[in-house]
């Protein structure tokens, strides 16, 4: 059954989304009515709390609302909606308790494989547990109001989220013949889109294979980690996949770190495998593995902004190590490396993200003008647009000042003499970041 199946046929205003999860930015008052909703849980008001809870977590493109939270209220009850990805919550609250549920598929199509998959996800799960009307199969969450507070709530209803989208997609990449419930919210993208992801998809693994001929011919299985590893990390990033893409490329990820009885060597050429299979992939299979969705939640867990710079300290310390030892070739990538790294691995404040995603775009400069956006680095030139990058930089710290009333930087810091030189100044000046709130 094929994916498109699942979209609902109708225009969508497109913006080009990155990464996993949230592209958008919280509402300006959001942390007055994260506290206004904790103060109206400390006075019982339970229906006003959680309204303004939920508001709270609404987030918002150039100022608009996403309506990845919908919410109709009256005096005896809250209901909502919550869009997660793939998942597609629908909760009722009222003054004794919060009832939420994802419609995952019906219950007359599981599998004794499903069903043994699901058994055993409920063994995993902290606050909420899959169960069967006997309609359909849902996963859901119960909470009793007596004691809750907005911290208390957040948790129950990310896990709910999170798992719910990532279940969906297990399900729908294990298992083809699945009809998934609840998926009239995806839309999809442009054809245009696809079309340009596709040839970089494909213009990508060739210069992978001419930059693996380029190495030495002994001790170089570090160097073909960055080189097969950034691929990966950066067709997550820009393209934002989802679906069986998305699901094979963060199992092939997850295997090459968890493995501690594999050599480099295997891995690579684990990695060498995937990359050629994404290589014989025609346009019509590459391009169901994308749509359109509203994210409320973050799927990757809070990291300290100290782990980060840590990781960057670290993979310049490799870097000097090449550079000693005369491997020019790798440089380059292992500077894109630590980019698309900590965009997959970290959950970082919205700032950072926003400023390594500058980065991104002038590393990447090529793609990000064929989407339409505008092109910070000429390939052609070897020149770096220095205004368009600080007018950039200058808009996220103008957005950041009200959080971060510390927070500054320098583009005098800049080096804009050469792309490596930008980037290695750039990570200088992101590990010299003052992120205490104001």
């Amino acid at each position: 059954m094929s994916w498109f199946n699942l979209f609902q046929e109708k225009q969508n205003n497109y913006s080009i989304t990155f990464g996993k999860g949230i592209n958008g930015s919280l509402a300006p008052d959001e942390e007055e009515l994260f506290k206004l909703s904790y103060e109206a849980f400390e006075k019982k008001d339970i229906l006003n709390g959680y309204e303004l809870f939920f508001q709270s977590l609404i987030n918002f493109s150039n100022t608009q609302s996403n309506n990845n939270i919908i919410l109709n209220k009256t005096d005896s009850e809250l209901k909502f909606e919550i869009y997660q990805g793939l998942a597609k919550i629908h909760g009722t609250v009222t003054q004794e308790s919060l009832y939420a549920e994802i419609n995952i598929m019906k219950s007359s199509e599981a599998t004794v494989a499903i069903k043994r998959y699901l058994l055993e996800r409920n063994y995993q799960l902290t606050y909420i547990n899959y169960f069967s009307d006997g309609v359909s199969i849902k996963l859901k969450l119960y909470q009793d109001n007596i004691s809750l507070s907005p911290q208390k709530i957040y948790f129950p209803l990310r896990e709910l989220a999170i798992n719910g989208e990532y279940d969906k997609e297990h399900i729908k990449s294990e298992f083809r013949d699945i009809q998934l419930e609840d998926t009239e919210h995806l839309q999809k993208i442009e054809e245009k889109q696809l079309q340009i992801k596709y040839k970089y998809l494909i213009q990508w693994i060739d210069e992978l294979e001419q930059k693996v001929l380029t190495l030495p011919s002994n001790d170089n299985s570090g160097m073909q980690s960055f080189l097969y590893l950034n691929i990966l990390f950066k067709i997550d990033y820009l393209f934002s996949v989802k679906c069986e893409l998305h699901h094979a490329l963060s199992k092939k990820v997850l295997e090459y770190f968890s493995n501690e009885h594999s050599t480099i060597e295997s891995k690579n050429e684990e990695l060498k495998k995937y990359t050629l299979e994404l290589k014989e992939l025609s346009y019509a299979e590459f391009s169901q593995n994308f749509y359109q969705t509203k994210y409320t939640f973050s799927p990757i867990d809070k990291s300290s902004y100290d782990d980060v710079v840590i990781f960057i300290n670290e993979s310049q310390n490799k870097i000097r190590w090449y550079k000693n030892n005369r491997y020019p070739q790798v440089i380059p990538t292992i500077y894109n490396y630590i980019a698309f790294y900590s965009l997959y691995n970290y959950g970082m404040n919205a700032t950072l993200k926003e400023l390594f995603h500058i980065l991104v775009e002038v590393q990447n400069s090529s793609f990000f003008v064929d989407m339409a956006c505008t092109g910070l680095y000429d390939i052609q030139t070897k020149k770096l647009s220095k205004r368009s990058i600080l007018n950039k930089i200058k808009k996220v710290l103008q957005e950041a000042s009200k959080t971060y009333a510390s927070l500054v930087i320098d583009g005098e810091s800049l080096n804009f003499a050469s792309l490596d030189e930008f980037s290695n100044s750039y990570y200088i000046m992101l590990k010299n970041l003052d992120f205490e709130e104001a």
